[in-house]
């Protein structure tokens, strides 16, 4: 008795698997845009600007993550980016070990994908022209069981970003050069700033 009710509740409700399906995904929807919602109204975010310029204008990013894993009391000190492709296409950051220039590449690839996925972002304001790749070179490794060197990874990596870019790419590179000679590593910096 019981597998027979069980069969006709399994035939019956093969009835509406469409419209099951099409309530999960309406529920699922509004899950994410209150989650961005939350976030947003918790962390003082701001509704980002999406344009069909290439400028990229972030005034006051902050990290999402940083800033809330720093110590209680403890401000994160926000920044300001700027690119456009007639008079700033390129920023090269310097400065000593732990001033944030990693955290500043990754604030603003981070920054650009939430706004372009419908979130607001960690910033007083920000204006997005659209991105359709965003390409990072950030980290040292290497695949010794392949034969590759932290340099072959890092430069296998960079040919793939160089070939693969477009007008509208956001392409974050950190060190790069880093896995060779300092000269060497200047000279192959130099050419890829030039090339973009």
């Amino acid at each position: 008795e019981e597998q027979r009710i069980f069969q006709d509740l399994v035939r019956h409700a093969a009835d509406f698997i469409s419209q099951i399906q099409q309530n999960a995904r309406v529920i699922a929807a509004l899950d994410c845009l209150l989650s961005f919602a939350s976030v947003a109204r918790t962390n003082r975010y701001t509704k980002p600007q999406i344009n069909d310029t290439t400028i990229l204008d972030i005034k006051s990013g902050r990290h999402p993550v940083i800033e809330k894993q720093l110590p209680a009391g403890e401000v994160y000190v926000p920044n300001d980016i700027y690119l456009d492709n007639e008079k700033q296409q390129i920023l090269v950051i310097t400065g000593p070990n732990m001033a944030g220039k990693s955290a500043l590449l990754r604030q603003t690839a981070l920054i650009v994908l939430m706004a372009q996925m419908g979130s607001f972002v960690p910033a007083e304001s920000a204006a997005i022209g659209i991105v359709d790749k965003v390409f990072t070179r950030v980290g040292a490794s290497d695949n010794l069981s392949r034969g590759e060197s932290t340099f072959m990874v890092e430069m296998t990596e960079t040919a793939s970003i160089l070939n693969n870019l477009s007008s509208r790419s956001l392409i974050l590179m950190d060190e790069i050069g880093r896995g060779t000679s300092t000269y060497d590593g200047v000279s192959i910096a130099w050419a890829i700033v030039e090339y973009l």
